[in-house]
């Protein structure tokens, strides 16, 4: 396993790739359709509960507004954003028709057909950003409009053969929560085809947490101390917990905010901060001397905090205030995150999925010898090894999660050297990594005389091949 790295992976299923197109007829075809999947930006699937701050958070991503964020028709739709040009939006019907969507005027489109008959968006437009990620906004979970919860479900849980042929798998997921996660948002997120590994939590609205922008303690502080306590809790579902504020880093990262904005602001940076929550809680049309109008443009760019502790930064410009609520909003560390995410564990998720095609059409395929030798032989590349480690993982995750064994797997995942695989720190000498491979080979072999399903005979399997590969010092 340690020559597997996201490049060699890529690398190991594009070869195989064009053995399965050398095979030519409509195996070329099966070839550069399941190549899409290769080939094609990591896929981040953004979900949470009506109004966490979802579509806030797609927009600042992708550094425009084009998600809706307002309780619009088209917030109840699974939209699919993507790199392109022209800027465009095809909506996909449940009956596998589809019809172009006019663009709204500013962001946003309109639906051709009723939102209970989308089965997605397409959303293309040309932008950095979603060259190197493709966004998929949903619906609000288990809420309140049921249409949302079953729109969400679909496309991700009970749809996801029809996913996969709509080609809106996803590598890794974004989970947006307040304070914590409810029981009903867990039950969810242990449905969905990830782990823990491709699974990134937000505590959204961080801005607002705690007090809020005028308690005694200031929230993104408060947030930060929070998501750490939640980090250990919460391990087994998300790999990290990021604390983002999205209302700034949608402001700071498309472009909303004017010199305007920050002359207005910056009238108010001697004033004391009641005096300040007094102003923009009265309709007085003097009051601070910002009119009513601009005190709640204002808000609905800033937020309490960015109005209350960017006032004095708005005296340098609008480029100065740009770049505190850049760096306030916590979304530099939720894009390392991401990129964390959709790294390595997204590269190997990837070839799961692609694995999972090439053995279905070896058994459906009139070229199936082939294709079963072809896949038997991606299967045995060591580039390859760490992704049936992930298949035993996932399966063991949903069978039982606290079992030793998934444990292990999960060390084996993650680690980067020899002696990390083994439990050990990277800086042990070789004669530890042996002799702790040994160990733990023993082990797992005694373990193979009483298991308890299937799922854990794979895994046993696969840990006594990665023990006695590190025994022998590979």
């Amino acid at each position: 396993m340690s020559s597997a790295t996201p490049d060699s992976v890529h690398t190991t299923l594009d070869r195989g790739l064009h053995q399965l197109a050398a095979l030519g007829g409509d195996c070329i075809d099966h070839a550069n359709a399941i190549g899409t999947i290769l080939w094609s930006p990591p896929r981040v699937v953004v979900v949470g509960r009506l109004k966490a701050g979802k579509s806030t958070l797609v927009n600042a991503l992708i550094g425009a507004p084009v998600a809706e964020t307002a309780a619009l028709e088209a917030t109840n739709v699974v939209t699919v954003y993507r790199d392109g040009s022209p800027s465009r939006a095809e909506v996909l019907a449940l009956d596998s028709t589809r019809h172009r969507a006019a663009l709204r005027p500013g962001a946003g489109i309109e639906l051709p057909i009723p939102s209970a008959e989308v089965a997605y968006v397409d959303r293309w437009l040309p932008s950095a950003a979603l060259r190197e990620l493709t966004l998929i906004d949903t619906p609000g979970l288990s809420t309140l409009t049921a249409a949302n919860d079953a729109a969400t479900r679909r496309v991700m849980i009970d749809g996801f053969e029809q996913t996969r042929t709509a080609s809106i798998d996803a590598d890794a997921a974004v989970f947006l929560f307040d304070a914590a996660p409810r029981v009903d948002e867990i039950e969810f997120l242990h449905r969905l085809p990830f782990t823990p590994l491709t699974m990134l939590g937000v505590l959204s609205r961080a801005d607002s947490f705690g007090e809020g922008a005028f308690g005694r303690r200031d929230p993104l502080t408060h947030a930060a101390a929070h998501a750490a306590t939640m980090a250990g809790p919460l391990a087994g579902i998300v790999h990290a917990i990021v604390p983002v504020s999205g209302l700034m880093a949608q402001t700071s990262h498309t472009g909303m905010l004017t010199e305007r904005h920050a002359a207005l602001l910056a009238q108010l940076r001697d004033i004391a901060p009641l005096e300040v929550l007094r102003i923009f809680d009265s309709e007085d049309p003097t009051s601070g001397g910002v009119p009513p109008a601009e005190r709640r443009e204002l808000l609905a760019l800033l937020g309490e905090y960015g109005v209350l502790n960017g006032r004095r930064i708005a005296a340098d410009g609008a480029a100065a205030l740009n770049t505190w609520l850049a760096e306030r909003s916590g979304i530099a560390a939720l894009r390392h995150a991401l990129t964390a995410a959709t790294g390595r564990f997204a590269m190997l998720h990837r070839a799961h999925r692609i694995l999972a095609r090439l053995d279905q059409l070896a058994f459906t395929h009139p070229a199936r010898d082939h294709i079963r030798t072809l896949t038997a032989g991606l299967r045995a590349d060591p580039a390859l090894a760490a992704v049936t480690v992930l298949e035993d993982y996932q399966r063991m995750l949903d069978v039982d999660p606290d079992a030793a064994v998934t444990d292990e797997l999960r060390t084996i995942l993650t680690a980067t050297t020899p002696a990390g695989r083994v439990g050990l720190d990277g800086h042990s000498p070789p004669a530890a990594v042996t002799a702790e491979a040994h160990r733990r080979l023993a082990a797992a072999q005694q373990r193979t005389l009483a298991t308890r399903s299937a799922a854990e005979d794979a895994a046993l399997v696969t840990l006594i091949r990665t023990y006695t590969a590190l025994a022998a010092g590979h």
